[in-house]
């Protein structure tokens, strides 16, 4: 793997290497470093993983892109700082992108159950009143997005699901994420992890998962793994994450952290992820 700082604007495109790019490392909360969201590119090809809150100012600051570049989005979970920014995306896709720049539709790649979801609980208050028919009728999912359906690949030791983009594979591995009182995944809200190309790990948001890092551990190359700096809740806690193997610690860059990351020691890891450096491997 090679690591270059970001410089000048990014391209979507590249010589067919997986390269994986945060516009943000931060937690939700965080003022400085924005939201953990990231693109994976490899050929023609590209997927914006979640674009929260902050991920309209984040995209265009980090690398120089625009939301009406953003071809495929995968919405991971529901908290804003994943998904806060997708209304911003559709909305100019729909009446920018497609209408003005004659660019073709957003894609989503999302479940039957979660579409349901994300439309009727978060998307639809702002998009689905934006013009009606003849019928007066509301807008609705399919008036914005295009759906890549993953498909059902493990039930046990937990669900994963699969899709291809171009010529990059995804395992979406369920998390165990929130609520705080959810004893496992199977209890625990809709909430996906990625397994990109068969060797890199990004948890997105998980709780402390012995389960899932050793069900991934031995077939990735790099793991992204979320962070938080205080016990309980619903990321990993970092004194959790320091009593892991070390042959773990030293392929795991942490991500999702808070402001105060400089005081924190976590010398026996990868390091931090960095956002807007783009990490290639061949």
């Amino acid at each position: 793997m090679k690591i270059i700082p970001g410089n000048g604007k990014l391209s979507l495109k590249n010589d067919g290497k997986l390269e994986i790019v945060f516009i943000g490392v931060g937690s939700a909360f965080a003022k400085t470093l924005y939201q953990t969201n990231f693109l994976i590119i490899k050929g023609d090809h590209h997927i914006m993983v979640d674009f929260g809150t902050t991920g309209p100012q984040a995209l265009r600051e980090t690398t120089g892109l625009d939301p009406t570049d953003i071809e495929v989005i995968f919405p991971t979970h529901s908290h804003s700082d994943h998904v806060g920014g997708i209304e911003c995306l559709g909305l100019l896709n729909r009446y920018v992108s497609v209408r003005i720049f004659n660019k073709p539709r957003l894609k989503m790649i999302i479940n039957e159950d979660y579409e349901k979801t994300l439309w009727d609980m978060t998307l639809c208050g702002g998009m689905g009143w934006n013009e009606t028919d003849e019928f007066s009728r509301r807008l609705v999912f399919d008036d914005y997005f295009d759906t890549i359906r993953p498909k059902n690949f493990l039930d046990e030791p937990r669900e994963v699901l699969t899709t291809t983009v171009g010529d990059i594979h995804l395992e979406l591995f369920r998390t165990m994420h929130i609520p705080e009182q959810a004893s496992s995944w199977r209890s625990a809200f809709t909430s996906y992890g990625v397994f990109i190309d068969g060797h890199v790990f990004c948890s997105v948001d998980t709780r402390f998962d012995q389960d899932l890092i050793d069900m991934y551990a031995d077939r990735s190359e790099v793991m992204f793994h979320d962070v938080q700096f205080f016990p309980g809740s619903v990321h990993a806690p970092l004194a959790d994450l320091k009593l892991l193997d070390p042959e773990i610690k030293k392929k795991m860059f942490l991500i999702h952290y808070s402001d105060d990351w400089e005081k924190q020691d976590i010398s026996d890891f990868q390091g931090w992820g960095i956002q807007g450096h783009r990490y290639i491997f061949d």
